[in-house]
Parts: C-alpha cells; sequence; structure tokens
C-alpha cells in the first residue's frame, strides 16, 4: 500500500474508533437546529438574556405567567406526546375551574394514604417487583428504568383504586408509560393502539367499579379515563422511574456513596441528602413553557408583554451537572445549592407529588440496596436514553468482581449511543414536524373558540 493509502485507512480508522465519542454529540447539536427550525423559534429564555438567573423565580411564580398550552406552537408537541385527552391533562389545562377541579382531585387522591402507608405500599411494591428477578443469577444485567417502572404502576394503582392491580393491567400501564418516554425521548414513535388499549380499560373499570375518591362531575367518562391516565399513570409513573433510574445509576456509579449506606452509617438523613443531589445534577423537568395571560411588570427592565412564551430551563437554573457528585454539600447552608427546584415554583403549579417523592424514593432505593450491590459503568446524563443500565449483585451470594463485566458495558454504551443518536434524529426530527402538522392543541383551541367538538384527533 501506498504511503497515501495507508495515511487514508489510519484517518479512516482514527474516525471510526472515535464514533462514540464525537457522533452522538454532533448529531443532538444537528437535531437542535432541526427542531427550532421545523418547530419555528419562539419564546422567552430563563435564565437567559431576558431573564436573568435571579429573577428566574419571580417570573415563574408570578400570577399572570399562568398560561400553559394556549398560544404557543410548542403545545402541540407536548400535546402529541402526551395524547390522549391532553385538554383535561392536569399539566396543560388552562387556570379556571376546570383546572381548579382537576387539581383538587389530584390532591384528594394523594392525600388519602398516611406516610405509613405510602412507605407499606411502596415497599411492598418493590418487593414484589424484585423478586420477579432470577433468584439463581449471579449478577442481573437491568435497565434501570425499565426496572421500576411496574413498581410505580403497581403504586399508582392503588393509590388510585385502593386495590391491589391485576398484572394484565400492570403490563398495560407500563407499556403505555414506557411508549409516552420513549416517544419524548425520541427513541422510539407514538404508538396509539397503546394508549387506546389503557384508556378502554380505564372507561370500563371506571364505570364498573369507580374509586373511592370521586372524579370531577365536569369531565364526562371518557374524560375522567384520559384524566386519570394522563396525570397518574403517563406522568407520574413516568417521572418516579425516571427519577429512581437517575438515583439508583447515581450510585451505581459514585461507590464510595453507596458503601456509606451499606455500611449502615449513623447518618439518617444520607440517603434523603443524596436524593436531593441527584435531583441537582439531573432534574426530571427540562424546559417547562408558560404562556402569560398579562403583563409581566420588573424592576429596572423592560415589563415582559402579554401573550409571552416563557421558557424556564430547570437544568439551567440549577447548574446541574457542574459540580462533583457529593451529597454532603447538603449539610451546610453555606454549600447547599440555592438555586434547586426539583418539584417547581410553589406559586406556578408545583408537582403534586413534592410532599412525599422523596420519601417513596427513598423507600425504593433501600429495598433495592438490601438486596443488591449496583454497578455501571455508563454515561450518565439527564435525558437518560439509555434507560440506565446496571448490574445487580445479590448482596447474599459469593462476591462477584465486575471489572471485566463494567469494561464491555461501557464499550457497549459508547456503541449504542452512535446508533441511538441517529435513531434520535430521525424519530424526533418527524415527530416534532408531525406534532405542528397535525396541530393538536391549535386545532383544540381553535374549534373550542368556534363553538365546534373540543375532542382531540389522534391523526394516527
Amino acid at each position: 500500500m501506498s504511503p497515501t493509502g495507508w495515511l487514508v485507512a489510519c484517518v479512516a480508522v482514527i474516525v471510526v474508533a472515535g464514533l462514540p465519542y464525537w457522533l452522538p454529540r454532533a448529531v443532538i447539536a444537528l437535531r437542535v437546529r432541526i427542531f427550532a427550525r421545523v418547530g419555528g423559534e419562539e419564546g422567552i429564555q430563563a435564565p437567559g438574556r431576558e431573564v436573568p438567573a435571579e429573577e428566574f423565580k419571580r417570573v415563574y411564580g408570578h400570577p399572570a405567567a399562568n398560561g400553559r398550552s394556549r398560544g404557543a406552537a410548542l403545545s402541540d408537541l407536548f400535546w402529541y406526546w402526551l395524547s390522549p385527552g391532553p385538554e383535561v391533562h392536569q399539566e396543560h389545562l388552562e387556570p379556571g375551574p376546570r383546572y381548579d377541579d382537576v387539581a383538587r382531585t389530584t390532591r384528594q387522591i394523594l392525600a388519602g394514604l398516611s406516610r405509613e402507608r405510602w412507605t407499606e405500599l411502596v415497599g411492598r411494591c418493590t418487593r414484589r417487583v424484585l423478586d420477579e428477578l432470577d433468584g439463581h443469577a449471579r449478577v442481573h444485567r437491568v435497565r434501570l428504568r425499565d426496572l421500576m417502572m411496574p413498581v410505580w404502576a403497581e403504586v399508582y394503582y392503588e393509590v388510585v383504586f385502593r386495590a391491589p392491580c391485576p398484572r394484565h393491567v400492570r403490563n398495560l400501564i407500563t407499556g403505555n408509560a414506557d411508549d409516552v418516554v420513549s416517544a419524548l425521548k425520541c427513541t422510539g414513535l407514538r404508538h396509539m393502539d397503546r394508549r387506546a388499549r389503557l384508556t378502554e380499560y380505564l372507561r370500563v373499570r371506571l364505570a364498573n367499579d369507580p374509586p373511592p375518591v370521586p372524579l370531577p362531575a365536569a369531565l364526562t367518562p371518557q374524560e375522567q379515563a384520559y384524566y386519570l391516565q394522563g396525570t397518574f399513570f403517563n406522568t407520574a409513573v413516568v417521572q418516579m422511574s425516571e427519577a429512581m433510574a437517575h438515583l439508583l445509576l447515581a450510585l451505581a456509579t459514585h461507590r464510595p456513596v453507596q458503601d456509606r449506606l451499606a455500611a449502615g452509617e449513623e447518618d439518617p438523613d444520607l440517603l434523603d441528602r443524596v436524593i436531593n443531589e441527584t435531583l441537582q445534577h439531573f432534574p426530571l423537568f427540562g424546559v417547562a413553557h408558560r404562556i402569560t395571560s398579562g403583563e409581566i411588570p420588573r424592576d429596572g427592565r423592560d415589563p415582559i408583554p402579554a401573550g409571552s412564551v416563557l421558557l424556564f430551563n430547570y437544568p439551567e437554573y440549577q447548574g446541574s451537572g457542574g459540580d462533583p457528585f457529593d451529597p454532603d454539600r447538603w449539610l451546610n447552608a453555606d454549600t447547599r445549592p440555592s438555586a434547586f427546584i426539583p418539584f417547581g415554583v410553589t406559586a406556578n403549579r408545583p408537582c403534586p407529588a413534592r410532599g412525599f417523592a422523596v420519601l417513596t424514593m427513598r423507600v425504593a432505593a433501600e429495598e433495592v440496596l438490601r438486596r443488591f450491590r449496583l454497578d455501571s459503568s455508563v454515561e450518565h446524563t439527564r435525558s437518560l436514553p439509555s434507560r440506565g443500565p446496571c448490574l445487580l449483585i445479590p448482596r447474599t451470594g459469593a462476591e462477584v468482581r465486575s471489572r471485566t463485566r463494567l469494561a464491555v458495558m461501557r464499550f457497549a454504551d459508547r456503541w449504542e449511543g452512535v446508533w441511538r443518536s441517529l435513531v434520535q434524529l430521525v424519530l424526533g426530527s418527524y415527530m416534532v414536524w408531525d406534532a405542528r402538522r397535525q396541530g393538536l392543541c391549535r386545532n383544540h383551541f381553535a374549534a373550542s373558540s368556534g363553538g365546534a367538538t373540543t375532542s382531540v384527533p389522534t391523526g394516527r
């Protein structure tokens, strides 16, 4: 081979070998540009040039920052991902009596369980799912989000209906929730048949055996099924599964912290600090958008006009990922992060689960740590499209060396990222285009204003 041929071959080898390191990031940057081109650029970034970090909470909590869907092109995309029935999804309702009624019902359902009952329920459901792992395996290779999703499907079914979750219903809930979150992360398309099967089950279940807490009377039976599906069996199941995947993966990739917990140190608050540190580095919310219903005045700055779309960026505001993972920073008020809003801003639709999310995460994590040592070498990002590959090593078995397994896991994760980033580019671009084409939110409000039906078309 000529010197030129050798040079070309060497360059090709270097480029191919480096694909896992540069291609995913390049594709993500390209995907962002395509999304902006297809979806249209809109909105005021917070924090950003117009809304600096020091104004973030005040603007977010202003009474005029209360529009949720109407008037933002971005809403078409979220309605597309979170169908069905986004017009009764608690996160997407406009302010007013309808939202107040739905939000009140959600609080009543969640408040129906004491802290002791929550602890018992989450512990029992976690143990049941962990019992399903092969008891003879020396090492369990799992995806943490997939492992935890059935736990929260069972938990929230029992929270709503006050009855154990049948296995086939658990499968319906997890299948739909996985479909929702995969579409959100652009690793898969949204499958309307999965959502429809769960909707139909809920509609029949409500007709034959309604839950103890009465559902909003202003909603039709179909809308009541949509409400439960969107609030509890989409959002709650997805968010808690993601939160647990982040928590367990953080422990798996920070063994000294995990070892402190396993050793039973006389530090009852350590796990709570680990949870806070995890939510600081990997916030569950990316960008929350609000539409201003009126002008928001500001000292020394021009007011934010009515009708503006505000884009509240949680990771940017919290400075997520910039510091080492250190749960002990929460011991001292001087080192504790001041920009920390894991469950939103109290004045503007905070997460209904904020009062017990940490409690339930702690209970589930303790059940996992009681049985297993966690090891992982994968890249840990906020979006976690890999679903959290991890090794679970039973604590009761013989010592298992996982160095080789971790090396293989690291190699596989990097190369999976190459293929996955290309899939995200193609599917994400298609879904952004299709969401704008269907205009679910736009058409809903246009029909509502015109006095026509307010049903949301499925489109597919």
